[in-house]
């Protein structure tokens, strides 16, 4: 399920999320995140009642539109957001907070089904845990891939155990690798989300990880530790039980990162937005262009310190 990319235009010289979707659609396409109105198995019970230890009251989906409104309704507020920055109005549909497949097969193929519909919906993202893909769901999958691309974001964080239980992540690096082969198998595209700067972990830690995923993933999401209000995490981090990283730090781990990272995996993200109003740290991260023009900066010099033209 590799991809293949054309030569870079990328100066900074990685496969960015932009650079795939111009060479797939031949546009620029924007994600629009939207509710599915589920839950997590790691808050319900079946797993859990906390949830991840980081994650917040909204399940990592601050952004989407809420699950009040309609699948159609909410893609439509989302388009209103991002109309003004886009004159190709190709989208693609982005299920984002909490476990979108964690739910009847029936229910989960209405919402697919409605996310797909329109014309200018071109693809659909689907965010998941890799513990909550069972074969009818892999099924459902392959069927709506046949009608337009679908991709499966997993939440893998990290591919360290010890530090999987101490953010309850609530699987073992087992799931994640028979997911990704079901999902492979069945013509669907994986990313993996990895978490950089979780507590106890070294560069070097973080480093493995990033190989790990390289070798089996089709694309990468690569988040910054952001420590939120209302979370456990905020409790120990208050508490100076750890540090969050530095710019420069971040920097450094992201450059060596993506040089581990196998030319065809895309990079779908080089950091994250945190909720301004419940970021406790890092305060940096808050500073969305500073961190984008700093981190570039450092890509692009890193590449000339290797040597590349």
């Amino acid at each position: 399920m590799k991809h293949s990319p054309m030569q870079h235009d990328n100066p900074k010289h990685y496969y960015s999320l932009n650079e795939y979707y111009k060479q797939k659609y031949g546009k620029k396409v924007y994600r629009l995140a939207i509710s599915g109105g589920m839950t997590c198995p790691n808050r319900d019970g079946t797993i859990g009642e906390r949830g991840c230890i980081f994650c917040s009251a909204g399940g990592s989906g601050e952004f989407a539109s809420s699950a009040g409104l309609t699948v159609g309704e909410q893609l439509e507020v989302a388009k209103r957001r991002v109309r003004s920055k886009t004159r190709d109005n190709l989208y693609i549909a982005y299920f984002q907070p909490f476990t979108n497949t964690y739910a009847p097969v029936e229910k989960l193929r209405a919402l697919y089904e409605a996310a797909i519909a329109p014309d200018d919906i071109v693809g659909l993202s689907i965010g998941t845990r890799p513990d909550c893909l069972p074969p009818e769901v892999i099924e459902l999958l392959r069927e709506i891939n046949r009608k337009k691309p679908v991709t499966v974001e997993l939440g893998l964080q990290t591919i360290h155990e010890a530090t999987a239980a101490y953010i309850r992540r609530g699987y073992p690096l087992s799931a994640y690798d028979e997911a990704v082969k079901a999902l492979h198998k069945a013509g669907i595209e994986v990313v993996t989300h990895v978490i950089l700067g979780l507590p106890g972990e070294t560069e070097e830690m973080m480093l493995e990880t990033a190989a790990y995923v390289g070798r089996v993933t089709d694309g990468v999401k690569l988040q910054l530790l952001h420590v939120l209000k209302g979370t456990e995490l905020a409790v120990d981090y208050l508490n100076g039980l750890f540090r969050t990283l530095t710019l420069e730090e971040y920097a450094r781990i992201l450059c060596r990162c993506i040089r581990i990272l196998p030319d065809n995996v895309v990079i779908y993200r080089l950091t994250g937005d945190g909720d301004k109003k419940s970021l406790i740290a890092p305060q940096w991260s808050a500073d969305k262009k500073r961190v984008l023009n700093y981190i570039n900066k450092s890509l692009a010099d890193n590449r000339i310190q290797q040597g590349e033209q």
